[in-house]
């Protein structure tokens, strides 16, 4: 009898033991959560004091016809140059440099009459650098808007290094937008991360972004650019040389390939006149975003992954596409143009039996830098093509 009456009093006191922590959890658990986190967006150039060394290398009025369009991710510096009736063509900068890669093209293609776009990737130069992946996604977007704005309904595109991978995702993402003429320079979007160094896949992890991108660090940034005698210093951490020997050169694994700075993967010392190296390191010391914005790009954006952008048969029908390559390209190596090409010739042949007209045109002894090293032959291929 004592059993059975304890029997139930027992259940009652272990479920009145068991209840309360259950409906606890369930109720932590059910809770609606928290309002999501406003975007951080970090700033561009455009936050330097006027003094600084960057208004002088590359100023705000860099090119004519500039403004600044404001989107969800923050604010995208353009520049409009060349004739408002001419044949409209954007120009889409790579990893590391923002548009003054452009400074030898750009003007050229205006001068003979065309209507050039020109404008900063998020995280470069003047435009702002949002605390988010920086997906393919993300740059064709920001094209897309940026057109919008603009109000262009079409343009022929041109892009190089990451560039021209945002500019073959953006034929596929956007193919309303895409007239029929397509300039793919130096062109990434299809590497192998067996190309990519080691050096460069650590440097651009998360946990060394979070190391490099704190304060006393690009503190430490800042007082070498500031230093006159840490020139070399600084161009060995944070720019890399396109030497002649391939064992030297931080694709390589080789050589040189510590740093801080994962932009140095596709920024070549012979960029300009030391104007282009300069504002790399710049952008790495001064602008908090920037050496984030990169590192993600490579992690995450158009540097490789975009075969099935390439592959888009129905994007690429009745294009003329002009690939631009070196020959001792070390950033992307030369392999890449002729799988671009039998890319979309293979695709557009089997989806649509239709026509596309792909050229590779071979720069014989030319390394990455081809806006740079080679802007005639670079204007005189787009002008070819458009006319």
């Amino acid at each position: 009898m004592v059993s059975l009456a304890n029997g139930p009093f027992q259940c009652l006191t272990l479920s009145l033991l068991i209840l309360p922590p259950i409906l606890l959890t369930t109720y932590f658990l059910a809770a609606f959560p928290s309002p999501p986190e406003p975007l951080v967006i970090y700033p561009s150039l455009e936050s330097l004091p006027k003094a600084h060394s960057s208004w002088e290398i590359y100023p705000e009025d860099f090119y004519q016809g500039g403004a600044y369009a404001r989107f969800p991710y923050g604010k995208v510096r353009y520049w409009l140059i060349g004739p408002e009736d001419g044949k409209k063509v954007v120009l889409i900068h790579g990893l590391s440099i923002p548009a003054m890669v452009w400074k030898d093209v750009a003007p050229a293609l205006a001068s003979r009459g065309y209507r050039v776009l020109l404008y900063d990737l998020y995280g470069r130069g003047y435009s702002d650098a949002p605390s988010t992946t920086y997906s393919t996604a993300l740059y064709t977007a920001q094209l897309a808007l940026l057109m919008q704005h603009i109000k262009w309904d079409k343009a022929h595109v041109v892009g190089v290094s990451m560039g021209g991978a945002i500019a073959a995702a953006f034929t596929s993402q956007f193919p309303h937008l895409v007239e029929d003429r397509v300039v793919l320079i130096a062109c990434a979007g299809m590497m192998d991360s067996s190309d990519l160094p080691r050096t460069a896949k650590f440097m651009s992890s998360p946990l060394v972004q979070t190391l490099t991108g704190s304060s006393l660090v690009r503190s430490y940034l800042q007082h070498l650019i500031s230093s006159k005698g840490n020139t070399s210093l600084m161009v060995s951490a944070h720019v890399a040389t396109e030497a002649d020997n391939p064992e030297q050169h931080p694709l390589t694994g080789g050589g040189e390939a510590e740093a801080t700075d994962p932009a140095k993967v596709f920024t070549t010392k012979e960029a300009g006149d030391g104007r282009i190296q300069e504002i790399v390191r710049i952008q790495s010391a001064h602008l908090p975003g920037y050496n984030a914005a990169v590192a993600s790009s490579l992690r995450d954006g158009p540097i490789r992954g975009l075969t099935s952008a390439f592959a888009d048969g129905d994007a690429w029908n009745n294009k003329r596409v002009v690939v631009i390559h070196g020959t001792k390209d070390n950033t992307v190596p030369y392999k890449y143009a002729a799988r671009i090409k039998e890319t979309i010739e293979r695709a557009v042949g089997e989806r649509n039996a239709g026509a596309v007209n792909v050229t590779v045109v071979t720069v014989e002894g030319g390394k990455h830098d081809l806006t740079v090293s080679h802007p005639k032959l670079v204007v005189d291929e787009i002008s070819e093509l458009f006319s």
